[in-house]
């Protein structure tokens, strides 16, 4: 498994529409076949500051999403709305996806 972490900080005025002005893209990776999963996240130190966790199923279905049209696009328009560029990590990942956690689990009264 491809396993990508962006961070992206946008200017605090676009803060407000960034999960709309990703929606078109976010619905189109989702869509893509080798998509494993691919979540935004808020975070809690920046509200500026969205996280992006991506996973695909190899990696040519990385490379597949990279080359897309919707990639491209995105990749435009969220040139207008970011303040710094995006910092990545992008690495192969052992296993098909999220697993459920060893050292923790709820209780139950």
């Amino acid at each position: 498994m491809i396993l990508i972490v962006v961070k992206m900080t946008v200017r605090p005025e676009r803060a407000g529409d960034w999960l709309a002005l990703v929606d078109d893209f976010t619905r189109a990776t989702r869509e893509e076949p080798g998509n494993l999963f691919f979540e935004w996240s808020t975070s809690v130190d920046n509200p500026h500051q969205f996280v992006l966790v991506e996973g695909f199923a190899s990696r040519e279905a990385g490379d597949a999403h990279v080359n897309s049209a919707h990639f491209q696009a995105a990749m435009d328009t969220m040139a207008d709305a970011i303040a710094t560029t995006p910092q990545i990590i992008s690495t192969e990942a052992p296993g098909s996806g999220w697993s459920a956690m060893a050292e923790l689990t709820p209780r139950h009264a």
